[in-house]
């Protein structure tokens, strides 16, 4: 992440992903001891906020033409809406390749799935594992 976040390249984030990011790694069900206070979490948005080549990206005018075909296709059921959502948002922009560790995200081939890294637990870029470099 640092590297898109310092590069020149445009990179993306879907708004549905800030308020998962965000959900996540101030959890403490799932870090107990170790999840982000709300202030580190947005700390750490902010700085990729501040990413001179980042675009924020959030559902288009006509969106529902783009997310029923991909709802439709891919059989979507339950929570796994919201991954089509982000999907869909981002075939929506263009966007052609998405980062991520969840692997329902295989469920939409029109979008290049690419693992994103994690940082070592224990590491010093912040108190959860999910701070990537």
């Amino acid at each position: 992440m640092r590297g898109l976040a310092e590069g020149a390249s445009a990179w993306a984030i879907p708004w549905p992903c800030v308020y998962e990011f965000f959900s996540v790694v101030t959890n403490p069900r799932i870090w107990k001891d170790r999840a982000d206070t709300p202030a580190q979490a947005w700390a750490q948005l902010d700085a990729w906020f501040g990413s001179p080549s980042l675009q924020l990206l959030a559902e288009p005018s006509g969106f529902q033409g783009t997310l029923g075909p991909i709802i439709a296709h891919a059989r979507i059921r339950g929570p796994v809406v919201h991954d089509a959502r982000v999907a869909a948002i981002c075939l929506a922009h263009g966007v052609e390749a998405l980062l991520s560790r969840d692997s329902d995200f295989s469920l939409f081939p029109q979008l290049r799935g690419e693992s994103l890294r994690l940082r070592p637990a224990g590491s010093s870029a912040g108190s959860s594992p999910l701070h990537s470099s």
